[in-house]
């Protein structure tokens, strides 16, 4: 057994108050958790109104797989144009 874990910190462009933040960040990890069927939290950076980091994790038998779902997740929040990937890090059990 596998459990992934993918943090990821992110610029939200157009977030310009903590409710505009807290809407477009439920929308993407909506978005997240229905495309990619992982569980995905805001785990840092909840005082902020355009810098949050979201956390998110995955059990599998495969290695592999986690590595595959997690570079999907990446490349989907590269192609989003309201959002900035800063730093992402990825760990595996």
């Amino acid at each position: 057994m596998f459990v992934g874990i993918f943090q990821v910190e992110l610029l939200l462009h157009e977030a310009q108050s903590l409710k505009e933040k807290r809407f477009v960040l439920n929308s993407l990890k909506a978005r997240i958790s229905n495309s990619f069927n992982v569980s995905v939290a805001e785990v840092d950076q909840n005082d902020l109104w355009q810098r949050t980091t979201i956390g998110m994790a995955l059990v599998t038998n495969e290695r592999k797989f986690v590595d595959e779902v997690f570079t999907k997740i990446l490349n989907f929040l590269d192609g989003e144009s309201t959002i900035e990937v800063i730093k992402h890090q990825v760990e595996v059990i």
